[in-house]
């Protein structure tokens, strides 16, 4: 009696998914070397609150001394450096927190008061209010109700 064996259309994508796993272990990034440096991206939302821009940044293990926030133009610059905290080698079995420096660098809108934006920490929550200028700032035009007599537009003369 002959066995015949049906052959899996996905038995070829789990075999390439387990490939694709294994390059991701071995490649020269790997996680425990991961160092939160220059490029590497600080997770952030910008909201637009009406009368201001609400800027929040996730800085996990990082202290409010560590950041420094800067805005040039409309581009709000959050650095920080959290070298000092780097423990021992010695011991270590794995290493997955990112320590180092870090820079995230974002354009805003423009017409924007940095000198008067506000930054609060919170619970490795970092958030920055930067309000609008007046001018930038829409404005409600309100309709006159008309006294019931119309006007005829002037008449154009053309040659």
């Amino acid at each position: 009696m002959a066995i015949i064996r049906r052959v899996s259309p996905f038995g070829d994508l789990l075999s390439l998914r387990q490939a694709m796993d294994q390059l991701f272990e071995e490649s020269f990034v790997k996680p425990g070397t991961w160092q939160l440096g220059d490029g590497q991206l600080v997770p952030i939302d910008v909201r637009d609150a009406g009368d201001e821009i609400v800027v929040q940044a996730v800085l996990p293990g990082i202290k409010p001394e560590e950041v420094e926030i800067t805005m040039e133009g409309s581009t709000l610059s959050i650095a920080g450096d959290t070298s000092s905290s780097i423990p021992d080698r010695e011991g270590l079995l794995l290493q997955e927190i990112r320590r180092g420096r870090f820079v995230r660098t974002l354009t805003l809108p423009e017409g924007l008061e940095p000198d008067k934006a506000v930054a609060s920490f919170e619970d490795g929550m970092l958030t920055i209010r930067i309000p609008k200028a007046e001018v930038v700032k829409p404005r409600q035009i309100k309709i006159k109700s008309g006294d019931g007599q119309r006007t005829q537009p002037a008449a154009v003369e053309t040659k």
